[in-house]
């Protein structure tokens, strides 16, 4: 498929474009601008105001104006390159325009003196008196209408100036062809919704500051077309994997029932909402994709186990993956009373399985007669084979790629993959990055568990928190001590966490204090992972490596030093490592002082909720978009006009768009569905396009 022909002029070159040579094209590249169509794409982000003004006076310097002015006399600078300055008057005041570089000739005739001019530039005081340093426009007064009244101002990048912007952008949008509608007709009536095409022109050309703003109806519209068209993206690869034909895996509840038998607490209406989305995808022909999203301690295991069951019950098998080796034990002990409940072999595969031992769990699995299996990445070896692979449940998405997904569905034929993960999401980012998946969350907390009591302390107090933490070795119980990230450099953490290791073991006593770091081999961590866990240390020091997910119910205290500089959303993982027994915990957050006003609105909304998706509605809010994800997930996409922060909800309209537009119109043969066509060679969806192809 190649691109349509209505399309061309806006992938043509830049250099078809009025005042854009080889050197402007190649400098715009710097702003990822590489045709027209990217050019229509860069929105002005601010403007400037040049309605003509009688005069200068009364205003507050520096600022941008356009005035009429009589020329008066000119002095020319003394020295080459010197300041040229001409005297002018408006109707109730004299200024200066001043000319570095000036030459006579030229400013003699372009400002001749007693001529009037209307004149707009940024003017600042100097020496008492107002100058207007280069002005941006000189024209006779019949003139003065060319000067924009509200002139849009471009990025800009090296070589390229704002009068290059402007002349190019006015280039691109003559090349704007007329498009048929993509929008649903019904969400494009009731958000009264100009054509795309006049939508552009008019984002391109404000005129008051109102015009700039994200809502703005016409750049609410383009940002609504980027949306859909990501979402019409992942819409394509959810239908293209549901058409991989899955496997039927109908649930009898006889083994789930059992285990329900045995809880001392019944499951959550959240817990059994999402277990019956699952046994539902599971019993469909096509392969399930579901992400299970559930704050800390929101009971995922027992799910993602009932899920695994549902596979047993159909006489199939059932894995389910962590990233480290710490966390696979973890699951194993977690799920080993439930299998027990339920009467299934559960069994556990890791890189530290050798030998004899390693080919009987394989020999077993090939049989059947390992039923569930717990594992690292051990699991993707090549000699690991399954007799009947139906669900794989794999756990926190970000460390396991799409790429691994795959791989586990190449170990069963088309076995259904559940991914879970314990990082509330707010709901437009999840939209973004996992809007292929169907997802259900866990938003209730299940019966017994324990609020967990947070407290704001300067780092000044440490004697009285280290004093505390005597307190609560005595009765037996233990805490974790988290260390700042310094720097990105690994090097100082080490010293920070090193440091404090020595201080606490000084204050606690040789063998009751444990550390661990990312610079130590993982045997090493493992083994005072191990230490902590059994209860043999009473406080571990740790950089942030203290994974994801460690159960150690025993723990009530979490300390965590220079708090003002982890992200909420982190701060709230890592206070997740406590309250996880029977006995009242307390997360101490410690913060430098000043602490600034920033700082402490998140340190205070930690201090409020214990509600992971407010706190990562709030971090969203706080930090935007950018910053929330980072770089390293490149999973979510970057948008030009559209801003997830401010415009999560279209997000949502823009997914139900597309999924109902795939489902009346799979192949995209409708008039509409044409035009979506479009959409997606307008918005470089090349992927997208080839999925349509070969559906």
């Amino acid at each position: 498929m190649s691109r349509p022909e209505i399309l061309f002029p806006l992938f043509a070159d830049l250099e078809t474009l009025d005042g854009v040579g080889p050197k402007t094209a190649q400098n715009l590249g710097q702003l990822g601008v590489a045709t027209p169509r990217d050019l229509l794409f860069t929105l002005p982000h601010s403007g400037v105001d040049r309605a003509l003004r009688d005069t200068i006076q009364g205003a507050v310097f520096p600022i941008t104006l356009t005035v009429k002015v009589k020329v008066g006399t000119h002095q020319p600078s003394r020295n080459r390159g010197g300041a040229y300055r001409i005297h002018v008057e408006d109707s109730t005041t004299s200024f200066l325009l001043v000319f570095f570089h000036g030459r006579s000739d030229y400013l003699n005739k372009v400002l001749p003196e007693g001529a009037e001019r209307v004149v707009s530039g940024r003017v600042e005081m100097f020496d008492g008196i107002a100058n207007m340093v280069h002005p941006d426009h000189i024209v006779p007064v019949e003139e003065a209408g060319d000067i924009p009244r509200f002139e849009p101002t471009y990025p800009l990048t090296g070589g390229v100036t704002q009068k290059t912007m402007f002349k190019a952008t006015r280039s691109a949008l003559t090349r704007m062809p007329v498009l048929e509608e993509w929008i649903d007709p019904g969400q494009v009536e009731q958000a009264n919704w100009i054509g795309f095409d006049v939508a552009m022109a008019k984002a391109h050309a404000p005129t008051q500051q109102d015009d700039l703003a994200v809502t703005d109806p016409s750049r609410t519209r383009l940002a609504y077309d980027e949306l859909l068209a990501h979402q019409l993206t992942l819409a394509l690869a959810r239908a293209s994997e549901r058409r991989t034909s899955g496997q039927i895996s109908l649930g009898t509840e006889r083994l789930q029932a059992r285990v329900r038998a045995d809880l001392p607490y019944k499951a959550t209406g959240a817990q059994d909402r999402a277990i019956a989305e699952i046994a539902a995808d599971m019993a469909e022909p096509t392969r399930m994709n579901r992400l299970l999203q559930g704050d800390v301690g929101a009971g995922k295991t027992l799910v993602a186990f009932m899920a695994l069951l549902i596979a047993v019950e159909a006489g199939g098998q059932g894995v389910m993956m962590a990233p480290t080796e710490i966390l696979a034990r973890q699951h194993l002990e977690g799920l080993q009373p439930l299998a027990e409940s339920a009467g299934v072999v559960l069994d556990i595969l890791t890189g530290r399985d050798k030998g004899a031992e390693r080919r009987a769990k394989l020999a077993a699995l090939a049989a059947g007669d390992i039923q569930i299996l717990v594992g690292t990445h051990a699991v993707f070896q090549a000699d690991v084979e399954f007799r009947d692979l139906r669900l794989g449940v794999v756990d926190e998405q970000h460390r396991f790629g799409v790429r691994q997904r795959l791989a586990l569905g190449k170990k069963g034929a088309a076995a259904d993959v559940l991914v879970m993960t314990a990082t509330p999401i707010p709901r437009s980012l999840a939209l973004a990055q996992y809007g292929d998946m169907d997802v259900s969350v866990l938003d209730e907390k299940p019966p017994g568990r324990k609020p967990i009591k947070t407290a704001l302390v300067s780092t000044g107090r440490m004697d009285e928190v280290v004093a505390r933490l005597q307190a609560v070795m005595a009765e037996g119980r233990q805490c974790y001590w988290v260390c700042p990230l310094v720097e990105e450099s690994e090097i100082v953490d080490l010293t920070a966490a090193e440091e404090r290791f020595k201080h606490l073991r000084a204050a606690l006593g040789e063998g009751c204090v444990g550390l661990v770091h990312g610079q130590m081999p993982p045997a090493e961590k493992d083994a005072a992972m191990a230490r902590f866990q059994a209860g043999e240390t009473g406080v571990l020091v740790a950089t942030t490596v203290i994974e994801v997910g460690v159960n150690v119910p025993n723990a009530t205290i979490m300390v965590i030093e220079r708090a003002e500089t982890f992200g909420l959303a982190q701060l709230h993982q890592l206070r997740g490592r406590v309250g996880r027994g029977d006995a009242a915990s307390t997360c101490l957050l410690m913060y430098q002082v000043p602490l600034s006003d920033a700082g402490q609105k998140r340190l205070e909304v930690l201090r409020e909720t214990e509600d992971g998706f407010v706190i990562a509605e709030t971090d969203l809010a706080m930090r935007g978009f950018g910053d929330l994800i980072g770089t390293a997930q490149s999973g979510v996409p970057r948008f030009n006009i559209a801003d997830l922060e401010k415009q999560g909800a279209l997000m949502s309209v823009a997914q139900s768009d597309a999924r109902k537009l795939l489902q009346d119109d799979p192949k995209l043969t409708s008039q509409r569905g044409k035009a979506a066509r479009v959409l997606l060679w307008l918005m470089r969806q090349d992927e997208a396009i080839r999925l349509i192809s070969v559906g």
